[in-house]
C-alpha cells in the first residue's frame, strides 16, 4: 500500500538486518522501496538488493557530498544506469551547505559532476533523483538549461524536499515530483507542511531517507522504510485527506515516475490505515 520512495539500505546498520527490515516493511503494509546509491564504490551492494529482492529497484549515482570517491564519467554511469532494475540515476544534485571556506566557485567540480548525471539521464531515458541544499538556485538553472536542451524531456524528484515554496513552484514548472520524508512530521516543520499543502497530490512521493530523519513519534532512532507511512499519515493530515488516499496517489506517482507495473497486490488490504 505505501511505497518508500528513497532509502539506503546497503549503509551500515540497514544492510546487516535486511531480512528483519522486510519483516517490518510487510507487517506496516510497505510494499516497495527504491535503494539508492550514493557512490560507485557502492552501486555493486545497491544493485544486488534490487536484484535479490523483486519489490525493491535502485539507482545509479554519485551524491553531490561526497569527496574522495571515484568520479563518474559519462560511460561509466550510463552503464550503470542500464543495468536491470536500475530506473533513476542519482542521487544528484548540489550541495553548498558544507563549503568549509571554499566560494560557491570553488564548488564548479559539483556542478560538472551534476552535468554528467543530467546527461546520462536524458541518454538514458530515466528520471534524476535530486538532493539540492544550500544550492537550489543553481540546482533549477542548471535543470531548466537542460530542460530547454531537451525539449523538455527531462523527468525526476526532489528528494527529502526542505527548500521554499518558490523553489517547489520551480520544481513543479520542470516537471519535476517532490518528495517528502520525515521531517514533515517534526514540530519546527511548519514552513515544509506549507509546501506540502501547495504541492498537488499527483507530484507528490513520500520517502524515509533511512537510515536518517526517522519520523515523530521515532525521532532520533534509526530510520526504517517501515516507518513511511508516518510521512503519509502527516501529509494527509496537511492535505485534509484520507491516508489511504494519500497512500494510493503517491504509490501510483511513484510507479508513473520511475516506469514500473502496477504489483498485484496493490489493491489488497486497502482497509488497513494507521
Amino acid at each position: 500500500m505505501y511505497v518508500d520512495s528513497h532509502c539506503h539500505l546497503s549503509f551500515p546498520g540497514l544492510h546487516d538486518r535486511i531480512d528483519a527490515l522486510r519483516a517490518d516493511m510487510a507487517a506496516a503494509d510497505v510494499d516497495r522501496a527504491l535503494v539508492i546509491c550514493t557512490t560507485l564504490e557502492e552501486f555493486s551492494t545497491v544493485h544486488a538488493l534490487a536484484l535479490a529482492h523483486d519489490n525493491f529497484w535502485c539507482s545509479a549515482g554519485v551524491h553531490p557530498d561526497n569527496e574522495g570517491v571515484e568520479e563518474p564519467d559519462f560511460e561509466r554511469l550510463q552503464a550503470l544506469a542500464l543495468k536491470p532494475r536500475v530506473v533513476a540515476v542519482g542521487e544528484t544534485g548540489l550541495d553548498y551547505f558544507r563549503l568549509n571556506g571554499r566560494t560557491r566557485d570553488d564548488m564548479a567540480w559539483q556542478r560538472e559532476r551534476f552535468a554528467v548525471h543530467i546527461a546520462v539521464a536524458g541518454a538514458v531515458a530515466k528520471p534524476l533523483v535530486i538532493h539540492t541544499r544550500s544550492a537550489s538556485a543553481d540546482t533549477v538553472s542548471m535543470l531548466r538549461d537542460a530542460q530547454a536542451q531537451a525539449g523538455g524531456a527531462l523527468t525526476g524528484v526532489f528528494h527529502c524536499f526542505t527548500e521554499t515554496l518558490d523553489v517547489a513552484r520551480a520544481a513543479l514548472d520542470l516537471g519535476f515530483c517532490i518528495s517528502f520524508s520525515g521531517i514533515l512530521t517534526f514540530k519546527t516543520a511548519q514552513d515544509l507542511r506549507d509546501v506540502a499543502a501547495f504541492v498537488p497530490l499527483d507530484r507528490c512521493l513520500i520517502e524515509t531517507d533511512s537510515p536518517y530523519l526517522a519520523p515523530v513519534p521515532h525521532r532520533g532512532r534509526t530510520n526504517s522504510p517501515a516507518w513511511v507511512p508516518h510521512v503519509a499519515a502527516e501529509l494527509a493530515r496537511v492535505k485534509g485527506l484520507p491516508v489511504l488516499a494519500v497512500a494510493e496517489a503517491t504509490s501510483r506517482n511513484f510507479e508513473h515516475l520511475f516506469k514500473l507495473p502496477r504489483p498485484p497486490t496493490a489493491s489488497q488490504n486497502v482497509q488497513k490505515v494507521l
